[in-house]
């Protein structure tokens, strides 16, 4: 785990209110993420930084036990044209803790990653937490994705 400080982020793609609680998150999460790709959501998301796809976590009803939104899409430079069935969220800067999930992301790297997380004593602000998807994932079996999580 490193410190680190994130600019603000403009969020656009698509989202779900879930929780983790046994048969929510770990069953909406993929669905989710199995509609980004079966939609081809990257590829609709308009003004697009770049090929980045971010999932963040946020609106929590208070800490990682209750309920929260997770959006997953790609920081665009300008809010024009978004179609309607997506979501926007604007994620300020911040300080984050970065972690990073390395191996098969499509099965245990990132929840282990999320679990490690978990058991920390770290002063979390529950405003947004992101998992960063980059160049590093384009092979998701055997990838590396950035976990950053909003801290004091």
């Amino acid at each position: 785990m490193t410190n680190t400080k994130k600019d603000a982020l403009t969020i656009v793609g698509i989202a779900v209110r879930t929780s983790n609680k046994p048969g929510k998150g770990d069953r909406d999460i993929p669905q989710l993420w199995g509609r980004f790709m079966a939609e081809n959501v990257i590829n609709r998301v308009p003004n697009k930084v770049d090929n980045t796809i971010y999932a963040i976590y946020t609106d929590y009803e208070g800490d990682h036990t209750q309920p929260y939104t997770i959006v997953i899409g790609c920081n665009v430079h300008s809010l024009d044209n978004i179609p309607e069935d997506f979501t926007v969220k604007m994620v300020p800067a911040s300080n984050y803790a970065q972690f990073t999930a390395k191996g098969d992301l499509t099965k245990d790297a990132v929840i282990n990653t999320w679990m490690e997380i978990w058991n920390t004593d770290l002063k979390r602000t529950y405003t947004a937490d992101i998992e960063v998807y980059d160049d590093r994932a384009v092979d998701p079996t055997n990838g590396v994705a950035e976990i950053l999580v909003a801290t004091t």
